[in-house]
């Protein structure tokens, strides 16, 4: 479904993603891996149309996303979690969730009803300001924001930071529900080891902004976890 060929990406002088290619197969969960600073999120970025790049291909089921610009890519199909949600805070839940509409293609004009049926907190907090809701229940705005959009590819950076393990535990069965009952296709980024096994069904492992080993998640193995996962 999307395809990232010879990426190369540049903050100034400083040369942080080299020559990075990435498969995301359609109907699956592809997770993104390494530790902090290897070029995780500035990948989700370029894939968003947040960053410029310097060379390389972005193909979206057989579309040039580098000829589309980031306001576009949501209308191609591609829902975006960023890192640390950045919901509108001072905007209620029902005003964050009803900004994605304009993205659809089927021009709808009102929030789907299994939204609130699989964030059923965000029915009961429609009138709550996004600032006042926990960290928690922020990221399940943010996630049903993206999804109002109609997303085909559902991209998420690092959706479990800072959420308490009961809602960790929630997300991932999100997720799971998203890309295996429903069919959505996943992108994300992920530190938590158990919850990347859990979700994931392929693996892409990032070290000083290259592309280091991917595979199927049960080809993870302990050495590669030592070399590029432990602190």
């Amino acid at each position: 479904m999307l395809n990232v060929t010879g990426l190369n990406q540049y903050y100034g002088q400083s040369h942080t993603l080299w020559d990075l290619d990435l498969e995301v197969p359609e109907g699956e969960c592809t997770v993104l891996m390494g530790r902090n600073g290897v070029g995780k999120t500035t990948l989700l970025k370029c894939i968003m149309g947040l960053l410029p790049i310097r060379g390389g291909a972005l193909d979206y089921k057989g579309t040039n996303l580098l000829r589309a610009g980031a306001e576009q890519r949501a209308t191609l199909g591609i829902g975006y979690v960023p890192q640390g949600r950045q919901i509108f805070p001072l905007l209620t839940v029902e005003e964050n969730l009803l900004i994605g509409l304009p993205a659809r293609r089927d021009k709808r004009s009102r929030v789907p009803d299994f939204i609130y049926e699989m964030f059923p907190v965000l029915r009961e907090m429609l009138r709550r300001r996004g600032g006042d809701l926990s960290g928690g229940q922020q990221q399940q705005l943010a996630i049903g924001r993206a999804l109002v959009t109609d997303p085909q590819l559902l991209i998420l950076d690092e959706p479990t930071e800072g959420i308490q393990p009961n809602i960790v535990a929630d997300i991932g069965d999100i997720v799971r529900r998203l890309n295996r009952d429903m069919g959505l296709t996943v992108l994300l980024v992920e530190q938590k080891l158990p919850f990347a096994r859990k979700v994931g069904d392929r693996f892409c492992l990032l070290d000083r902004g290259r592309v280091m080993a991917t595979g199927t998640m049960p080809e993870l193995s302990e050495g590669l976890i030592q070399q590029y996962l432990t602190v």
